[in-house]
């Protein structure tokens, strides 16, 4: 099925959770913010909330710097 990540389309498959779209678009263990249909999902939550078709995730990683 298809959702939207950081504004791409990105296939996942069926019964797919935060935690596994999270793990397929980044490396990063830390410093992740993850907002499905405009609403933040907990990090506890992330294992969890399932994703659906068309559903819409923005994946933020932190970047320290100056």
């Amino acid at each position: 099925m298809k959702v939207i990540v950081n504004g791409d389309p990105h296939e996942v498959p069926e019964g797919a959770t935060v935690a596994g779209v999270v793990a397929d678009v980044t490396s990063a263990t830390a410093g992740i913010a993850v907002a499905l249909n405009d609403e933040v999902v907990r990090r506890a939550e992330w294992t969890t909330t399932t994703v659906r078709e068309a559903d819409r995730l923005e994946v933020l990683t932190a970047v320290q710097g100056g």
